[in-house]
């Protein structure tokens, strides 16, 4: 794997022809978001769009963000497999998320899994939490430094592996709550919705945290 995680490099990753259903969405999202009134949400790093897909079937107008047009492209094709209503609910955007400043203030929900910055990790939150909503929710899934992934460069670890902490970290007291701060286990999901691979799992940081009103 190379130190950058180009557009070059996404591409690539998603060239592969995509399989005939989504990946299941995160179950993290599922299990922080659920509970959350539908409103405006910001997928940053959607990849092929099941996190977007399964805002979007819960009701949420989703602008789903990814570098790779390969990724997008396979993410659009899902959307409209799950229907017309499900596929009106999610604007579609093309951006490098290591220097892309999203709206200010503007999403009541705002969640990346497991993105790999070119930038440095705090100057993604910084953007991503700036995006958040007063009263809205910050949720940042990412692996955890205790569960590398094979083939990560060493010099790519720091930004890709955190924990919860390291996020909680630049996040102000005093402008949010943190509501959810914790590193947790999770089985590999395959696209039939069975799990797959390492009999233990990944290993991955969770934080969720409210932007006070």
């Amino acid at each position: 794997m190379t130190e950058e995680f180009s557009k070059a490099y996404w591409e690539g990753h998603y060239h592969a022809p995509a399989a005939g259903r989504p990946k299941p969405p995160n179950p993290h999202l599922v299990a922080e978001a659920s509970a959350l009134t539908p409103g405006t949400a910001l997928d940053a790093g959607c990849g092929e769009g099941a996190e977007a897909i399964w805002l979007a079937a819960q009701g949420w107008q989703v602008t789903a963000v990814d570098i790779a047009d390969g990724a997008l492209r396979k993410a659009r094709a899902h959307a409209r497999a799950a229907g017309d209503t499900i596929a009106t609910r999610i604007d579609w955007r093309q951006a490098d998320l290591s220097d892309w400043a999203p709206p200010v203030a503007r999403f009541d929900l705002v969640c990346s899994h497991y993105v790999h910055p070119t930038s440095s990790r705090e100057s993604l939150a910084e953007r991503l939490a700036a995006a958040v909503a007063p009263g809205g929710t910050l949720l940042i899934v990412g692996h955890h430094p205790s569960d590398p992934r094979p083939g990560v460069s060493h010099a790519a670890a720091r930004d890709v592996h955190f924990t919860a902490d390291d996020v909680a970290a630049g996040l102000d007291p005093d402008r949010w709550e943190i509501l959810v701060a914790e590193d947790r286990h999770r089985p590999i999901t395959g696209h039939d919705g069975h799990g797959h691979g390492h009999e233990h799992g990944l290993h991955d940081t969770v934080l969720r945290a409210r932007r006070r009103g």
